[in-house]
């Protein structure tokens, strides 16, 4: 049996074998359709696809798909960033309406105006609780009827005071106090429950 040549593309080495066992070889895949060949009777090399005797069996040998690349996974950031900025408008426009509901509403009444209430010392005596707030040495001195009270205290203070008639609470502090002190004065004679809180304008 007449062997023939092959040997992988553009290889300067060969393997003789037979015919039979090229095609074999073929179809087993150990050959590729572009390596070459020589046959007994060739005097030139010639791809596997290209040899009159092998071009038959080549084309019903299909070529391996190409290896896919695997594309690289990418995270899509639009749905999170959108959902990040819902939330931050969310919290923005809550913190904006929790400090608005904490602002107070100061009083803007001149002595002169006639929707100022006029309160004498009776009845101051006999409808309101006096708290004064003032800032003595640095520091903040609240006095419930002349009496001073820490901060701490004053709810309790306020209930002590507070009567079927005492139903509500006249404030009096200079331009020192702190504001988030008077917030919290307030926010104590509420808790106390007291009904209304009057500013005193000097």
């Amino acid at each position: 049996m007449e062997a023939w040549k092959v040997r992988h593309e553009g290889s300067p080495e060969h393997v003789e074998m037979p015919l039979a066992v090229l095609q074999q070889g073929l179809a087993d895949g150990d050959w590729e359709l572009t390596d070459e060949v020589m046959g007994p009777a060739d005097t030139a090399w010639r791809p596997v696809e290209e040899h009159p005797v092998l071009e038959d069996l080549a084309a019903e040998i299909e070529e391996p798909p190409p290896a896919p690349h695997e594309e690289e996974a990418n995270l899509d950031m639009t749905a999170m960033i959108d959902v990040c900025m819902v939330l931050l408008i969310f919290t923005i426009l809550t913190t904006t309406v929790a400090a608005i509901q904490k602002q107070l509403e100061a009083p803007t009444a001149e002595q002169n105006k006639a929707r100022v209430k006029v309160i004498t010392k009776d009845k101051l005596a006999e409808q309101m609780i006096h708290v004064v707030a003032k800032v003595v040495n640095g520091e903040t001195v609240v006095k419930v009827e002349d009496k001073e009270v820490p901060l701490a205290q004053l709810g309790g203070e306020l209930r002590r005071y507070a009567t079927a008639t005492k139903t509500s609470l006249l404030l009096e502090h200079d331009d020192f106090v702190p504001q988030d002190v008077v917030i919290q004065i307030i926010d104590k004679a509420k808790g106390a429950g007291l009904d209304r809180v009057h500013m005193l304008v000097p």
